[in-house]
């Protein structure tokens, strides 16, 4: 399969614009999925690209692709992709190779991250012919699949121990157990980050620098990451730990103050600037941490402390983090949690280690098929 023809993605494919469309005019009960570069960000009742087809991030998730399997409503903070006469492409192929190419690393470092068009159309891709196409979607659309089922199970593990929480605590929204109201320094020492990079060739480190994606589903993925510049040195605080609870210091507005528990590493992937390790400044439960600052509460206020004037990045500062006030309960009442929820967490840390083979089966495989 390898000795493919191949072509500037430039000659092939466009990378067309999506077209502005402010919340104010949205349709919210339409049954058209707006997108932007982190995903779905609304709905409408007019599509502007009829067919599947593959969005690409141009501001904010710079270079982040999604496969959109039926009509969708691409925003400006987006590209999505047209195929160009001459060329023909199964747009879940096209999808499966840009995601490899990682056009993240192409993305500028100031201000908001952007990724222009001439960068991405100066890179070079396979042009199989169909029948081939087909066998590669065939292949990876097994292996997403797998790897779906486990990030599924992690979803229906993290729900587990959040209906356990509202068991034993109630909603935080009201604090019903009349707990302490406190602020987030009380109770935190620091936040600790790394550097803004970019992407290196992925040659002579081990090393990888973790994306901001993560950490947004809940559960971490440690494929969600790219390759350190060539030639970097990594502090050793910057090393991601078993243990260590991340949180999504800059995201979407939806998706910002996102949070995941390291359950698995490989201790060589690094944290970024955007993702900060919480450093207690006592002895707390990380189990009973997590699920509230998961709760749909504590995520509004999260939401509601950001800043940014685009809708595609939001960020949260250290300062306004610090000063969040939560309901927290008293340590032995965290440890009663952590005790009740432990098999939960079992199964978690189980699943955890099924979602790292998932991942490196669909790397390894994606690598074989695309070796770019």
């Amino acid at each position: 399969m390898r000795d493919w023809p191949t072509a500037l993605l430039g000659d092939a494919l466009e990378l067309a614009y999506g077209r502005s469309l402010p919340k104010g005019q949205r349709v919210d009960t339409g049954s058209i999925p707006v997108y932007g570069s982190n995903g779905i960000a609304g709905w409408h009742d007019e599509a502007l690209v009829e067919v599947p087809t593959v969005v690409v991030g141009r501001k904010g998730s710079a270079g982040a692709v999604q496969y959109v399997d039926g009509p969708c409503f691409p925003i400006d903070t987006t590209y999505f992709v047209r195929v160009k006469d001459g060329f023909d492409f199964n747009p879940k192929f096209l999808f499966y190779m840009l995601r490899r190419l990682d056009l993240t690393r192409l993305r500028t470092a100031t201000g908001v991250p952007g990724l222009t068009r001439d960068d991405a159309y100066r890179e070079t891709i396979v042009v199989p012919d169909p029948d081939e196409q087909e066998i590669v979607v065939d292949l990876l659309s097994r292996a997403d699949g797998i790897l779906q089922l486990r990030q599924e199970a992690m979803a229906k593990a993290d729900e587990l121990l959040y209906a356990t929480f509202i068991d034993m605590f109630g909603d935080p929204a009201t604090n019903p157990k009349g707990w302490d109201i406190r602020k987030v320094s009380d109770f935190v020492d620091r936040f600790e980050g790394g550097k803004n990079l970019q992407a290196g060739s992925g040659t002579g480190s081990p090393f990888r620098i973790l994306k901001v994606s993560a950490v947004t589903s809940g559960s971490y993925l440690e494929s969600e990451s790219k390759p350190i510049p060539d030639g970097y040195e990594p502090p050793e605080g910057h090393i991601v730990r078993v243990g260590d609870m991340l949180f999504s210091r800059a995201n979407t507005e939806q998706l910002v103050g996102a949070t995941a528990i390291v359950e698995q590493t490989n201790g060589t992937t690094l944290l970024p600037d955007k993702l900060w390790r919480i450093v207690w400044s006592e002895p707390v439960e990380g189990a009973y941490m997590y699920a509230l600052f998961q709760s749909p509460f504590v995520r509004r206020e999260l939401s509601a402390i950001s800043s940014g004037t685009s809708a595609s990045m939001r960020n949260i500062s250290q300062g306004r983090l610090f000063e969040l006030e939560l309901p927290v309960a008293p340590h032995e009442e965290q440890i009663a949690f952590a005790e009740r929820v432990a098999p939960i967490r079992a199964i978690q840390a189980q699943q955890a280690a099924a979602l790292v083979k998932a991942e490196e089966a669909l790397q390894s495989l994606t690598a074989s098929l695309f070796p770019f």
